[in-house]
């Protein structure tokens, strides 16, 4: 085998461990802004979702049956979004926090969280 089809083979077993690699990986999922997810909820309902916002005030309920908050857009608060999570909370957890979830949008309006990621405290906030 010379040179060049050593590299050709190279390159093929590359790319197919590359696509093997990315095969159930969903690649078309993006962050969905609350006001986007409210406004056209019927296209999104019984479809995974991933979104960030802020956690409102006044709304964080962890009791043994789970965790519900309402999750306000970041860019207009008018928005809102109704989110059950019934996983491990993190231990940074609280109301006027910014998080991103992912889940299922159950109904309009209403996402059951699989996955909740807290945002690192910033050292430079006052």
């Amino acid at each position: 085998m010379d040179k060049k089809q050593k590299t050709v083979l190279a390159v093929v077993f590359i790319a197919i461990i590359g696509f093997v690699g990315l095969w159930n990986v969903d690649l078309s999922q993006g962050y969905l802004m609350i006001s986007e997810l409210s406004s056209n909820s019927d296209d999104y309902v019984g479809r995974d979702v991933s979104t960030m916002g802020m956690i409102k005030n006044e709304t964080l309920d962890i009791s043994t049956n789970g965790t519900s908050f309402v999750l306000q857009d970041l860019e207009n608060p008018s928005f809102e979004l109704n989110v059950k999570y019934t996983g491990s909370l993190p231990a940074n957890l609280v109301e006027g926090q910014s998080i991103s979830i992912g889940g299922k949008m159950v109904s309009k309006g209403m996402v059951e969280a699989n996955q909740l990621v807290v945002s690192c405290p910033s050292k430079y906030s006052e």
